[in-house]
């Protein structure tokens, strides 16, 4: 999951383009520690994301605090930054259970309709202009959805929608970046996120072990490879979250919103060495439809983008 985009002046596309693709290729390193903690370690997907949060916190507030001193810690918008870091945990709660059941590729590939959301949310809340031929990517998409998910929801049932609940709160999450806008940097908006998502995961462990949901039952590491792995969790999302940040700085949101595709290669192959899930014809069918859709939105925006500009 990446960051809100920095504007500089100082463009270097190739080297924006590399580092993109970098983190997307290591972003779903956190996703198969996830599974690996539920399915042999016996860890909840609630403790999980918490520890997910608190140990990106932990790795991060040193180097942010030698980076920028205090003024990492003082936020313009302290409570909308605390809600968008409580939307995060939600939607890596919802992820981090989906992993729990399901393939991880499968997964992926049913949570890269949050582009397709965000797209319609900022059309009828924020106005944006959204041609017949996005809406028709976007209806096609969610299309290419159904057919992942058909499959999947014969295998799991209603767990096979949690990633679809993932991608709408991540959506929010995104919408939310928009409407908070530039009033603070970066690196203030994640430690704030990264507090929101550790305070409300706190809260939501304590609220599902106390009505008895599995899934958030709390426990520690049960061996030292599995706090290592933990501690790799946070590091990995606080630290690729940080190279996306860089990227962006480096180059537009057009020309590296569709690495963010590239999350799949790296997804498949984790889930086929690891657990041993590799996706089916039908699924990859599917896959192919979201991600086609998805970069033809990309590319209409990128097109409408350039026509408002020569107007």
């Amino acid at each position: 999951m990446s960051v809100s985009p920095v504007v500089s002046t100082q463009q270097n596309p190739l080297r924006g383009m590399t580092i993109m693709a970098s983190a997307m290729l290591l972003l779903p390193t956190m996703d198969a520690i996830a599974k690996y903690m539920a399915s042999f370690e016996g860890m909840s997907p609630g403790q999980v994301t918490f520890y997910r949060f608190f140990f990106q916190l932990v790795c991060m507030l040193p180097l942010l605090a030698t980076a920028t001193g205090r003024s990492a810690f003082s936020a313009k918008r302290p409570w909308m930054n605390l809600l968008r870091g409580a939307l995060h945990g939600a939607a890596s709660l919802l992820f981090f259970a989906a992993v729990k059941y399901m393939p991880l590729a499968d997964v992926f590939a049913i949570y890269f309709v949050e582009p397709f959301m965000l797209t319609a949310l900022s059309a009828l809340f924020l106005g944006d202009r959204v041609g017949w031929r996005r809406w028709l990517a976007i209806v096609i998409g969610f299309g290419g959805a159904m057919i992942v998910i058909q499959p999947s929801f014969a295998i799991f049932g209603l767990k096979a929608l949690l990633p679809v609940a993932c991608a709408f709160l991540y959506a929010l999450y995104l919408f939310m970046n928009r409407a908070v806008g530039e009033a603070d940097s970066p690196l203030t908006m994640q430690i704030m996120a990264g507090a929101g998502g550790t305070l409300f995961m706190a809260f939501a462990l304590f609220a599902g072990a106390s009505a008895g949901i599995t899934d958030f039952e709390p426990s520690l590491p049960a061996s030292v490879l599995g706090l290592i792995l933990l501690l790799i969790l946070g590091s990995t999302s606080g630290y690729a979250h940080m190279l996306v940040v860089r990227a962006f700085r480096l180059a537009p949101l057009s020309l590296l919103a569709p690495f963010q595709y590239f999350e799949i290669i790296s997804a498949t192959i984790l889930g086929y060495a690891i657990f041993g899930d590799f996706p089916n014809l039908s699924k990859w069918i599917g896959i192919s439809i979201i991600v086609s859709s998805g970069l033809f939105i990309i590319w209409r925006e990128r097109v409408q983008s350039r026509t408002e500009k020569t107007a």
